[in-house]
């Protein structure tokens, strides 16, 4: 038995949870649960790491399963939306743990993967959904979906949701909801903009905050190394050779998806096993560097901030913000991928003069502390020295830099496969024709367009036209 019984969940929910050890509620869990399974709807201001998930998903499993109904066509009795594709398929994951016992049927729904897909999946209705804002709207738009019969609302990481650019999504979203319904909002900040969305989600909600907002994990020790730009990458390079078997695994993040690359590339000409996760990558590329990541076949994962919500891996233990985020928000959710279930961690932040300066002091005074300097590594400039020109020299592969071995332009500018040579990365089709623009998943996408047609000679020009110079391709890609 756990000290989950004093919920009255019922005895295949605390089944199931007895399998998957938890014995203990966390303090959200604790003050949510109760307050949900008499049907309020609640506003939670709680760190990444802290339980949430489960603090919703198990009083929702009990409510589904005590109120069983017939499944109608194209509906969903409880739906919840996320930020990410990573963070959509923790969830729903998540639930499948909890519910093993009972008879409710789980799907997602997320670019990246075709369409059709999944609204085979919907034809038949679902009890829980799990979908990202843009993925949502289009098989709404296309009339694969209906909302008139969600019982359950649930919006998570609602501040990562504007960061985004979901706003107008989730606006339209609740206007297509029924009204009687039980709402759950969560995020980790509460600034103006959150506070207004959540009134236009929720009813009368009962409130329940478990940290003071924006405060970082207490395990985590925060580092600062101060060093110039051009030496960013030699630092990291010379800090992750340093660490060697003190460090479980690594998270390093960037501003940008086309620097995540140029990282992942600099690590490996120095012999250094890493992977990118970004809002470029196709969804079996990204479950591909998680998994390696996940299982210890490499110990560092560079990825942009459209991952920092979606990554749960246990035994992280060290982040690295190569770059500092320009939102001071990001810092504390970036460096909530460590320390969690009760572990310490290590952040350390490699920080340039100029704007970097400007987002440090703005991400100290929202956390309300300093971060404590950190030397640089002995002798570092030699050092520095000796791994550059290896490096510059060596990068991944000669094919990579034209884009011929793994069917991608890396020039220093675009980091998208818009060349498409042969037996590369030429662009998973997701329902055909499918349009992608920045980090947004899903957004602004338009599919059922007319397949481009191919030409014999190769594209020239880079960055306009997907995999149009090989047929594998059906995607078109804009933007960086």
């Amino acid at each position: 038995m756990t000290d989950f019984l004093q919920f009255g969940l019922g005895e295949r929910i605390e089944k199931a949870l007895t399998e998957a050890n938890y014995t203990v509620p966390t303090p959200i869990q604790r003050q949510a649960i109760p307050i949900l399974m008499k049907g309020h709807d609640l506003l939670g201001i709680a760190q990444t790491g802290t339980g949430k998930t489960a603090a919703f998903a198990l009083p929702s499993l009990d409510y589904l399963s005590q109120t069983y109904k017939p499944l109608k066509s194209r509906a969903a009795r409880m739906l919840v939306l996320a930020p990410t594709r990573e963070l959509a398929s923790q969830i729903a994951e998540s639930f499948r743990t909890y519910g093993k016992f009972l008879r409710l049927t789980i799907t997602t729904a997320f670019g990246g993967v075709p369409i059709g897909r999944q609204v085979r999946a919907l034809q038949r209705g679902v009890d829980i959904l799990v979908a990202t804002p843009g993925r949502l709207i289009d098989l709404v738009d296309q009339n694969a979906l209906d909302l008139s019969q969600v019982e359950v609302f649930v919006l998570d990481e609602a501040d990562q949701m504007l960061d985004l650019g979901f706003i107008h999504a989730l606006r339209r979203i609740v206007r297509i909801l029924p009204k009687k319904r039980q709402s759950l909002f969560f995020s980790a900040t509460m600034p103006p903009a959150i506070a207004e969305l959540a009134a236009q989600f929720l009813t009368e909600p009962q409130k329940v905050e478990v940290k003071p907002q924006a405060t970082t994990a207490e395990r985590v020790a925060q580092h600062v190394i101060h060093v110039n730009a051009s030496e960013k990458q030699a630092l990291l390079t010379l800090l992750l050779q340093d660490l060697g078997a003190d460090m479980d695994r690594g998270l390093v993040f960037t501003r940008t998806k086309h620097g995540a690359d140029r990282v992942v590339r600099h690590l490996k000409g120095a012999g250094i096993a890493a992977e990118a996760i970004h809002g470029n990558k196709s969804q079996p590329q990204r479950e591909r560097a998680l998994g390696l990541f996940r299982s210890g076949e490499i110990k560092i994962l560079v990825a942009t901030d459209i991952a920092a919500r979606g990554i749960d891996v246990p035994g992280v233990s060290h982040v690295f913000n190569f770059e500092l985020p320009n939102v001071p928000e990001q810092y504390v959710h970036r460096i909530g991928r460590t320390a969690r279930a009760g572990r310490e961690g290590i952040a350390i932040a490699l920080v340039s003069d100029g704007d970097e300066r400007t987002y440090l002091r703005d991400i100290e005074r929202l956390i309300r502390q300093k971060l404590e300097p950190m030397p640089l590594p002995e002798n570092f400039l030699a050092r520095a020295a000796a791994i550059a020109k290896p490096v510059a020299r060596t990068g991944e592969n000669s094919g990579d830099q034209r884009g011929f071995s793994h069917g991608e332009r890396r020039d220093g500018r675009r980091d998208g496969g818009h060349r498409g040579g042969p037996g590369g990365h030429r662009g998973e089709r997701s329902g055909g024709g499918e349009r992608r623009e920045g980090d947004r998943d899903g957004q602004r996408r338009h599919f059922g367009a007319p397949k481009p047609k191919y030409s014999a000679k190769p594209a020239h020009g880079g960055g306009n036209s997907g995999g149009r110079g090989n047929p594998g391709g059906g995607q078109r890609r804009q933007g960086r």
